[in-house]
């Protein structure tokens, strides 16, 4: 989930602030520019290989190949928008409750320190490009440079936008301030160079837990305080070179798979555009409405149904809580309200194509084709145990003045979302029956949607294309970064031998699978709650899903478990970041769903203990 500046950002000022500020309004315009063509290049390149394999039996080698290349650019320049924007990820919890003054000097704090990594990795971002200069692509037969270019490129660019963003939030002393303290800090860590080298796996607790951890409490993005925790540990307690940290974010943000995740965000926005969201809704009301507590059945099921479509929790939070609060506020408090979308956000966490399967699978190996089959049912016991609260909470509510709709205004509005309802099954079929792969069939949606968008229901607007492309890019860059940098942190952590420790100490429980899956659940709880699920999987996945293969756990079946412990953790306040995201789009305070959420909060952990000790759950659809 983003994170919005706290901070009131205010124009440029002194003699030169307005020609600055038209130089930072021209970059940041032709880098919108770039990012949106990047979007619908990619999107028209994996359709376009869809097609001509599928249709004319004549598959394009180079696409892949081509959509690597740009997809690298995109997640840079997507991190540069997210940047610009003050949209990646982040915890505010604790800087939310001091003084103005105090979070002036912790906003200017967070800048400097992220400006700082990037001023550290641009060296060796550089020289990652040169050398790729030598390596000729297979297809294209171009130098990869075209490629490695893209990372350099990027980092400058945020750094570039960082010194705006210091002009704006801050005042020029507390700039000075900040910027003393953290020299300060550096001098005093790399003196120390000597004695960390001899604490061994006590740098990790230092590095990993005191500096990245302090950077997310401070309100760094998580993406910078990962960063942030690799390069100091790299640095001052090893003999490594920064460079590593450059290779493996390459890695991390080249692999094809995860190119899904800009496509599904965009596919998202056009769901809602389209109004086939809207369509979904009035049916499912149509049918619920007319009972106790009926819209809020209509909620758990439409965050089900939008989930298989989008790959967003923000997104399909913002395309269901419009269209269903207004009329549900009428009869249910507010707090109740967002306790469940919460609730229903990480019920959902499981369905695909979610951002989440898309990741575990990239980075654990687990096929990506079988997580997508078995997290439906899951997502499914956990609705129906969320729906037997709804019940429980609203067999008092009186409904005499909800009229029921005659048969025939159901069958109308059944035609109508028809075409909606369809779209999540024409997505999992295409993957299933492998008309496309997992990164290919998005485009086979947003085709879908933008014929029926156009034919059906006629509320294609296209003025909002653009802004909605730079909206996927800016989207799909911060959670890139995370990955890239999520995956420098947990190399660093596996060289350390701390994937070894962890290894050890799960093997080493006597209570076999069924602990090691209770443990599993309290520790992902746990960790989507600090960390969020995409890099909480990108740190822990790689480390306990050999654990799980070794005590013989189906690697589907222990995928939906941590997906969902993951999701309550994320979902739960305090700390978790979803839930006041939830607030936010339904414009409730977040004190007035503290206490309804409780509820859902048990119901969910009945549900995933039931899918952890049940595991045909996860994998009796599987063949």
């Amino acid at each position: 989930m983003s994170s919005p500046s706290l901070m009131k950002e205010a124009p440029l000022q002194g003699p030169f602030g307005k020609y600055a500020s038209y130089l930072e309004t021209i970059v940041a315009t032709i880098v919108e520019w770039v990012a949106a063509c990047l979007v619908l290049a990619c999107i028209g390149i994996l359709f376009s290989g869809v097609v001509g394999r599928y249709i004319f039996n004549s598959p394009l080698v180079w696409s892949d190949e081509l959509a690597s290349i740009l997809f690298l650019w995109l997640a840079m320049i997507g991190s540069v928008i997210a940047l610009k924007r003050g949209e990646h990820m982040r915890m505010t919890a604790c800087i939310s409750k001091l003084s103005d003054q105090r979070k002036m000097y912790f906003e200017t704090l967070g800048v400097l320190a992220y400006f700082f990594y990037l001023a550290i990795i641009i060296r060796p971002a550089y020289h990652f490009a040169l050398d790729e200069l030598i390596v000729t692509t297979p297809s294209l037969e171009i130098s990869n440079l075209w490629r490695a270019a893209a990372l350099p490129t990027g980092v400058m660019l945020m750094m570039f936008f960082c010194l705006f963003r210091l002009a704006r939030i801050a005042t020029l002393k507390v700039v000075i301030n900040s910027v003393l303290l953290l020299l300060a800090v550096f001098a005093a860590l790399y003196f120390s160079s000597s004695a960390f080298t001899s604490l061994g796996k006590y740098n990790l607790l230092i590095f990993f837990v005191g500096v990245a951890g302090f950077s997310i409490l401070a309100g760094v993005p998580i993406a910078f305080a990962f960063g942030l925790g690799t390069v100091a540990y790299l640095g001052l307690s090893t003999q490594m070179p920064i460079s590593v940290v450059i290779g493996r974010m390459d890695e991390a943000m080249s692999h094809m798979v995860l190119l899904a995740v800009p496509l599904f965000v965009f596919l998202g926005l056009l769901m809602e555009m389209t109004g086939m969201a809207r369509a979904m809704i009035a049916f499912l009301a149509s049918l619920l409405g007319h009972v106790r507590g009926g819209l809020s059945y209509v909620l758990v099921g439409a965050m089900y149904l939008v989930s298989g479509i989008s790959g967003s929790k923000a997104a399909d939070m913002a395309a269901i809580a419009p269209a269903l609060f207004p009329e549900m506020k009428k009869t249910t408090p507010p707090g109740e309200l967002v306790a469940l979308l919460a609730a229903t956000g990480a019920q959902t966490e499981t369905i695909p194509p979610s951002l989440v399967l898309i990741t575990i699978g990239s980075v654990t190996g687990v096929s990506i084709a079988a997580l997508f089959t078995g997290g439906m049912l899951p997502a499914l016991i956990l609705a129906l145990i969320l729906c037997i609260l709804v019940w429980w909470r609203n067999r008092h509510v009186q409904i005499a003045q909800v009229a029921r709709p005659k048969p025939i205004e159901v069958m109308k509005l059944c035609l109508v979302a028809l075409p909606a309802l369809a779209l999540p099954f024409v997505i999992r079929a295409a993957v299933v029956e492998g008309v496309a792969t997992a990164t290919e069939v998005s485009t086979i949606g947003i085709v879908y949607g933008l014929i029926c968008g156009v034919i059906i229901y006629r509320q294609f607007d296209i003025k909002r294309i653009v802004p909605m492309l730079i909206d996927t890019a800016s989207l799909s860059g911060a959670i890139l970064l995370i990955i890239g940098a999520a995956t420098g942190m947990a190399w660093g952590l596996t060289q350390s031998g701390f994937s070894q420790v962890v290894a050890q100490i799960m093997t080493d429980l006597n209570g076999g699978p069924n602990l090691f899956l209770l443990i599993s659940i309290i520790v992902f709880v746990v960790l989507g709650s600090v960390l969020e699920g995409i890099p909480a999987i990108v740190l822990f996945g790689p480390l306990l899903f050999p654990v799980a293969r070794q005590l013989g756990i189906n690697e589907v079946h222990y995928s939906m478990v941590v997906i969902l412990s993951m999701g309550i953790g994320l979902f739960a306040p305090p700390l978790g970041v979803g839930y006041y995201a939830a607030c936010a789009i339904g414009k409730v305070n977040p004190d007035e769903g503290v206490k309804p959420i409780i509820g859902y909060l048990v119901a969910l952990v009945i549900g995933t203990l039931i899918v952890a000790f049940v595991p045909w759950i996860s994998t009796g659809f599987l063949s």
